[in-house]
């Protein structure tokens, strides 16, 4: 599976990519104001109201910065980063993953993974993982982003044939994919959802006691966690160093708020990491 395809559930939309913006040029950071780059619509992350955790994250480091907090919107799509960033429209992307070389990432300020989102009520409830031999069972439809990295489990384990596919390149400001396969789940069209971390964190924090999130571990030949971290021109050597003062003085909060949407968060031992008391 090539990198590019791992985009989906707002690993960056260039995701893979190599470029450069005007490696060399001058900084052209506003000092006044926090400028960033967001999706107009796609919850949990960012929405033009305000409401997702990256707009929480923004309100904080201006807070922390002293400065006012304005938005670039473009949808998380190809070219997102070429007409907000790039075209100095904003100053910084709030979720890049480490690997997207169309933006220089800071140093990781969390790390998550894909997961397996189950009903409650259901005979599947709390699986935990995509070789479980229950998903053989005749009629199982299993829901997938098509070209995630789960998929290469699920080839693994011949339950393509299985898969009830969503689009991987959608326009976020009509379409939501996520939205889509949850409310499969819930309605007993697919059995299980499988959906990138934040996502499935989200909804099942919006359905208490009705959704159960297992997180996925990486395997051989299938990477399923991620860091992501806010992701900067390559230019703006200052502001990277000033970003990444701001993750390491500010952990505690930004966990905090991470948890506060269910974002499945990870240890550097890969395994999930307890809620703080």
């Amino acid at each position: 599976m090539s990198p590019t395809a791992v985009h989906a559930q707002n690993l960056g939309p260039d995701f893979g990519a190599k470029g450069a913006d005007n490696a060399g040029s001058i900084e052209l950071v506003d000092p006044k104001v926090l400028r960033v780059c967001a999706d107009p619509n796609n919850l949990p992350f960012s929405n033009e109201k305000g409401e997702g955790f990256e707009n929480k994250i923004a309100q904080l480091l201006a807070a922390k910065l002293g400065k006012e907090v304005a938005y670039a919107y473009y949808p998380g799509a190809t070219g997102f980063v070429r007409n907000t960033l790039n075209a100095h429209l904003c100053d910084v992307i709030l979720g890049a993953p480490q690997g997207n070389d169309l933006v220089q990432p800071t140093n990781p300020y969390y790390r998550t993974t894909y997961g397996i989102v189950t009903r409650a009520d259901s005979d599947l409830a709390g699986l935990q993982s995509l070789d479980d031999p229950r998903l053989k069972e005749k009629g199982r439809r299993i829901g997938l982003v098509a070209n995630t990295p789960p998929g290469n489990i699920l080839a693994t384990n011949g339950l393509l044939g299985s898969v009830k596919p969503y689009p991987l390149m959608v326009d976020t400001r009509v379409e939501s994919p996520s939205a889509k396969m949850i409310e499969d789940l819930q309605k007993g069209d697919i059995d299980i959802a499988v959906l990138w971390g934040p996502f499935a964190g989200y909804y099942a924090k919006k359905n208490p006691g009705k959704l159960i999130v297992s997180p996925l571990e990486d395997v051989k030949g299938a990477r399923m966690s991620f860091r992501i971290a806010f992701g900067v021109r390559h230019s703006d050597q200052n502001w990277k160093r000033e970003l990444n003062q701001f993750i390491q003085q500010n952990k505690g909060e930004l966990d905090a708020i991470l948890r506060d949407y269910g974002v499945p968060l990870l240890g550097e031992d890969g395994r999930a990491l307890a809620p703080t008391p």
